[in-house]
């Protein structure tokens, strides 16, 4: 499956597709528009890439204070304010998939 696939079964399936990560899943229910089930699915990846979507979560909830703890366990820089979810969210997914 390419990542154009993956990312069009946001609007076309019920669940992600099967062999996604813990984090790809937790992406691709939020853009699915269920961030509370994104943000459990993240919560269950104990590495460094679900520390990432949980950041992201964070920031898009608007608690910055928790997103920058969730991007330092992930070891990562918080992104700059100009960033906007939607380019966060397809760097994620994008870094993600790649290494699937």
């Amino acid at each position: 499956m390419s990542f154009d696939e993956w990312r069009e079964s946001i609007g076309r399936d019920k669940a992600p597709p099967r062999g996604s990560s813990l984090a790809l899943q937790a992406l691709w229910h939020d853009a699915h528009g269920d961030w509370e089930c994104a943000h459990n699915v993240a919560q269950d990846d104990k590495g460094r890439d679900g520390s990432w979507v949980h950041a992201y979560l964070h920031r898009k909830e608007g608690d910055l204070a928790n997103a920058g703890y969730w991007y330092a366990r992930a070891g990562r820089a918080a992104p700059a304010p100009k960033v906007g979810l939607a380019e966060e969210w397809a760097e994620i997914a994008r870094t993600l998939f790649g290494r699937g």
